[in-house]
């Protein structure tokens, strides 16, 4: 199975592109559209997105990223049960602002854990470390937020597409750059209908 996953079907440029690969484009642009529109399906369609990118990164020796669509999937199974049950009275979740130390939180383990990473990475050969580390660090801490349906998460995956789209280019993953540059529009159209959801009145919450 995982080989036919790796198993070539047709060429972009000059780079194969494999069923995980089309895969993964097309339930990444799924998970992304579901998400804008706020419907909690996203998290499934997320579970088998990351699923099909945890073949392509380890085929491609990306190992951050691979190990990174691992805890996309525990995330998603958290996530789907955070929006479901997450509020008050085991009701659904709203959208809302994160707060400062919320935020300042965020920021710190990207920091943080992309030093960390990339010490890890260099040991361990991967193709990219910093931007894999970087890039790896962004995304949690996005998923993070977008599990408790902050607002601000849109601002971590657009900074993490803006990363991923020229990596990808480098390693011959063209179809997944070109997923990217989808999801980087679609995170900016996310940001806007999140936005127009919160109530006037919403303020950022004190912090988590």
């Amino acid at each position: 199975m995982l080989q036919s996953l790796t198993t070539p079907l047709f060429t972009l440029g000059n780079d194969a592109v494999t069923w995980a690969e089309l895969l993964g484009f097309i339930t990444g642009g799924l998970c992304v559209f579901l998400t804008v529109r706020r419907h909690v399906a996203n998290f499934p369609v997320g579970i088998a997105n990351s699923a099909f990118f945890l073949v392509l990164f380890v085929s491609s020796r990306l190992w951050a990223d691979a190990g990174l669509q691992v805890l996309f999937i525990t995330l998603g199974f958290i996530g789907w049960w955070q929006w479901l049950y997450g509020n008050a009275g085991r009701t659904p979740l709203t959208v809302t602002r994160a707060g400062h130390r919320e935020i300042a939180g965020c920021l710190v383990f990207v920091v943080v854990g992309t030093g960390a990473l990339f010490a890890l990475l260099r040991v361990t050969h991967d193709s990219a470390p910093f931007l894999d580390a970087l890039t790896t660090c962004l995304s949690l801490a996005a998923q993070w937020l977008l599990n408790a349906k902050r607002l601000e998460n849109w601002y971590f995956w657009i900074v993490a597409d803006c990363i991923y789209i020229p990596m990808y280019i480098s390693k011959g993953l063209n179809l997944t750059a070109i997923i990217y540059v989808l999801f980087l529009g679609l995170c900016v159209a996310g940001w806007r209908s999140w936005r127009r959801s919160l109530a006037p009145e919403t303020p950022a919450l004190a912090a988590v």
